[in-house]
């Protein structure tokens, strides 16, 4: 089953790594959405569903926390989401887990700590989706 992904951070950059991350690991993504704010993300998912939201945790406009907040509370928390980002502190963690996050990436990552908790999520990735191109994973 291809995934229907939002990828959430405040850096281009990032999203471009996760997507990439993505891709690379052997995830089949049908199609794969970007918001630089939970804010933007919010009014994306008002409109379609997704099956993976990969979210930082401090964002302009609108934070992560806010973001999960808001999905609850709307009733439209996605199949699986996940915080990549730098935070640290157990507790907000937790707090995320209590809205319905299932896992968290700290970052910096490597791509095969994003393989591992996605795979626990939405299974093992397919071998045959693997990206072939030169560019490797050199971050």
């Amino acid at each position: 089953m291809a995934l229907r992904v939002l990828v959430v951070d405040d850096s281009a950059s990032m999203r471009a790594v996760v997507k990439k991350t993505l891709r690379a690991a052997g995830f089949a993504v049908s199609q794969c959405l970007e918001a630089p704010d939970g804010q933007t993300a919010l009014e994306m998912l008002r409109g379609q569903a997704v099956d993976l939201v990969l979210s930082d945790l401090h964002m302009p406009r609108m934070d992560g926390m806010a973001l999960l907040r808001a999905l609850k509370q709307e009733g439209l928390v996605p199949r699986c989401f996940i915080l990549v980002t730098t935070e640290g502190r157990k507790e907000r963690l937790k707090e995320a887990l209590a809205l319905g996050a299932r896992g968290f990436v700290k970052k910096p990552f490597h791509p095969e700590g994003l393989r591992k908790i996605l795979s626990l999520f939405l299974g093992e990735p397919d071998p045959t989706q693997l990206e072939q191109d030169g560019e490797g994973m050199d971050f």
